[in-house]
């Protein structure tokens, strides 16, 4: 290899670190507020409920009408019963695994597991029942509020 190779490859090699070394001194204060929101994870509020989920309002709020997106934890061994929404809501699991049943009638063993990277539509009006088994499972919930919960078991 000649030396103007090695110079030019060198100075490749060079130009990336600088790169590297300059991107990751920028910080979250240093961006436009007016372009841009952020929340690290220690700024996330997670509220805890007595069913078995944690959850952190993402945007907008769930109990009015509008865009909502929530990260919901469903821990180990919770699962909600036959119920519906009136809008649609849209689903991806983010950690875990998820499970989902449909019908009137609660029966964990008929429900069908969605690994983490799925993705799952709840439609509007349409009786459904999920929850976590043995391990907790992270959602990110996107909907239209108000999202209101109608139980629908048939016992």
């Amino acid at each position: 290899m000649g030396s103007f190779a090695i110079f030019r490859r060198s100075w490749v090699i060079v130009l990336g670190i600088a790169t590297v070394v300059s991107l990751s001194t920028v910080k979250a204060t240093d961006l436009n507020p007016a372009a841009i929101s952020i929340k690290m994870p220690d700024q996330l509020h997670w509220v805890d409920s007595p069913s078995g989920i944690s959850q952190v309002v993402l945007h907008g709020d769930p109990d009015k009408p509008g865009l909502y997106i929530v990260l919901a934890t469903w821990h180990a061994h919770h699962m909600s019963h036959p119920h519906f929404h009136p809008n649609d809501r849209f689903i991806t699991v983010i950690k875990g695994t998820w499970w989902v049943g449909t019908g009137t009638k609660f029966d964990p063993d008929k429900t069908v597991p969605m690994p983490a990277g799925s993705f799952v539509t709840h439609y509007g009006k349409q009786i459904h029942y999920d929850g976590a088994k043995d391990e907790d499972v992270t959602l990110e919930i996107l909907g239209e509020g108000p999202a209101t919960n109608t139980p629908a078991e048939e016992k």
